[in-house]
């Protein structure tokens, strides 16, 4: 990764200008092996491989000026091959230019609560981190989630 500076800024100045423009070289390659490490699958792309009809939450940081923007979306969705399964995936992708560079998160919706809980912070995570590139910060919320109905549980007394 190489960070530049505009050379036609002054040099001689005490300190670069806040708004100084700087530019730097990434690859969807870099930007997988930093963000999306711990994905279960990553691709390229011209065009977004979410389905709006699917989505279940959406969060997007959009850069200002060049329209790049930072996407984390989470949906379900069965395959045509596993008819039986539910899929849940959270989905990353990043728009620099015309390339859109994403990751997934996904397993099945029968999966144990720890596998939601790790595919949740490692997308979320990654989301963060990847915010940085259209210079936006991200703040965690807390939710308030309504218990899983359960099969009731036979009880038995030890004493």
């Amino acid at each position: 990764m190489a960070i530049q500076t505009d050379p036609e800024s002054p040099s001689d100045v005490a300190e670069p200008d806040w708004e100084t423009p700087l530019s730097l070289t990434l690859t969807p390659s870099l930007l997988i092996h930093s963000l999306m490490g711990t994905a279960s699958a990553v691709h390229t792309g011209w065009a977004s491989c979410i389905d709006d009809s699917l989505v279940l939450s959406d969060l997007v940081s959009m850069e200002d000026r060049a329209g790049n923007y930072i996407r984390l979306a989470e949906q379900e969705f069965v395959e045509d091959d596993q008819p039986g399964t539910v899929w849940h995936d959270w989905t990353l992708e990043v728009r620099i230019g015309t390339v859109l560079t994403t990751g997934h998160w996904q397993f099945p919706v029968t999966a144990h609560p720890s596998e939601w809980e790790w595919n949740a912070r490692e997308a979320s995570q990654a989301f963060e981190r990847a915010c940085l590139l259209v210079g936006r910060r991200v703040r965690r919320t807390m939710a308030v989630e309504d218990p899983a109905p359960t099969d009731s549980v036979p009880r038995a007394s030890r004493h």
